[in-house]
Parts: C-alpha cells; sequence; structure tokens
C-alpha cells in the first residue's frame, strides 16, 4: 500500500507508531457523536493499528498528513472486498471546516477508481451535514438504503 499525495495532505499507510499523535489529534469527544465510542488513549490506539496492519488485505488504512504542518490531523479508511469499497474518513476537531477530509475523501475515491472499484460506498448518519457535504464532494450520493442508522451513499463506475 503506497502513500496517496495531495497538494495538502499527504495520506500515509497506517502504522502502529502512530498511535501518539493521532491519539491527541482524535482526542475530542465531539468526533464520537455520530459514530459512537469515546477517545481511545494511545495505548489503546496501538493496540487496534496492531490489528488492522496484520489484517486481511481488504482493510486498507491511511492517516492523514497535513503538509503544511507536518502532523497526523486524521485517518481514512476503505475496505475492500471484490469490486466493492467501503469508506470512512475523520478528522480531528481542530482541523475541522478547511477542506481537508474533503481533500482526503476524494483522492481515497480516485485511488480506489483507479485500481477498479466498480462500487464506492459510505455509511452517514443522517444527521452529520459535515459528513455528507465530503460524501458528495467525493462524488458519492445518497442512496434510498440504510445500514445501522445510516444512510448508504454510493458512487458506482458502471463498468
Amino acid at each position: 500500500m503506497d502513500a496517496i499525495e495531495t497538494p495538502l495532505l499527504t495520506l500515509v499507510p497506517l502504522d502502529p507508531e502512530h498511535a501518539d499523535e493521532m491519539a491527541a489529534a482524535l482526542s475530542d469527544p465531539a468526533l464520537h457523536t455520530y459514530i459512537g465510542g469515546a477517545p481511545l488513549t494511545a495505548s489503546e490506539l496501538r493496540q487496534r493499528y496492531e490489528r488492522l496492519v496484520a489484517g486481511p488485505p481488504g482493510w486498507r488504512n491511511w492517516v492523514i498528513r497535513l503538509r503544511a504542518d507536518d502532523r497526523l490531523v486524521g485517518y481514512v479508511q476503505a475496505t475492500v472486498e471484490g469490486r466493492t469499497a467501503e469508506v470512512a474518513w475523520v478528522v480531528g476537531t481542530p482541523w475541522q471546516g478547511r477542506g481537508l477530509a474533503v481533500a482526503a475523501a476524494k483522492a481515497l475515491v480516485d485511488r480506489l477508481l483507479d485500481e477498479g472499484i466498480e462500487t464506492v460506498v459510505a455509511h452517514i448518519h443522517p444527521d452529520h451535514a459535515a459528513s455528507a457535504a465530503v460524501a458528495s464532494a467525493a462524488g458519492l450520493s445518497p442512496t434510498d438504503r440504510w445500514h445501522d442508522g445510516e444512510v448508504r451513499w454510493e458512487r458506482t463506475t458502471g463498468a
């Protein structure tokens, strides 16, 4: 898995060594309003990252490095099965509202489509307008399908 470069960001393949910096970036409990749970400690995050890195090849995870500040500000992930990828993104509270989630999500979706993925899916809480805006900017559209209380968004190439 390679890094993904954009003018604003570098999506860096996840490594357990990112845990300390990411624990700080993701420490705001408000990040969990729509996704549930609570912020993890650096130790808990390191253990989680070890599991993710060791997981099946379809588990693809990157941390988001803000180029201007050379600091980690969030993550993107894709779970690939066949020609379908389910994606998600999280940007730490201090960096929200700056277009970083849009840049990261677009870069991720573009990479997946370049790799032959035909359908990209995201599940978004119906009240999470910011995440819906990110999905829309990445070319996904809401469907009439729901999963665990979230709206299924899709982008299909028709290939």
